[in-house]
């Protein structure tokens, strides 16, 4: 017997609510250093991201047939290239790695406020990956 092992080339999120930081559960807090500051959090059914000024942890959580809980921190310096799409009711993040890794961070129902929140924490990553 043989099979292909194949390495993930790119992973969705889907977030639709923001979450200040105070309101974030203590176990996503856990992944942020003292000398860090959270901009913001969203959340989905059933994952998260923060958005720090140095680094975004998405946590991805599944609990249909077996319940994990994979935790994915990326320093902002990692990213090789990204984009920032604005549409109709939505903002997609799309970044590539220095790994090779893709990534796809979708925000729904997105009003104008928010849309403008998203651009400032999309300007403080590229200012990160800049001075790095």
């Amino acid at each position: 017997m043989s099979y292909i092992k194949f390495k993930e080339l790119s992973k969705y999120f889907d977030f639709k609510t923001e979450v200040g930081a105070m309101d974030l559960p203590d176990y996503t807090k856990e992944y942020v250093e003292d000398n860090e500051t959270i901009l913001m959090g969203y959340k989905n059914s059933k994952d998260y991201v923060v958005f720090t000024d140095k680094k975004m942890i998405l946590f991805d959580r599944d609990t249909l047939a077996v319940y994990y809980k994979k935790i994915h921190i990326i320093p902002y310096r990692s990213v090789s290239t990204s984009a920032i799409n604005f549409k109709p009711g939505k903002v997609e993040l799309l970044f590539s790695f220095d790994s090779g890794y893709q990534l796809h961070v979708n925000f729904i129902d997105m009003n104008h406020d928010k849309k403008e929140n998203l651009k400032k924490i999309y300007k403080t990553m590229m200012k990160v990956k800049i001075a790095s």
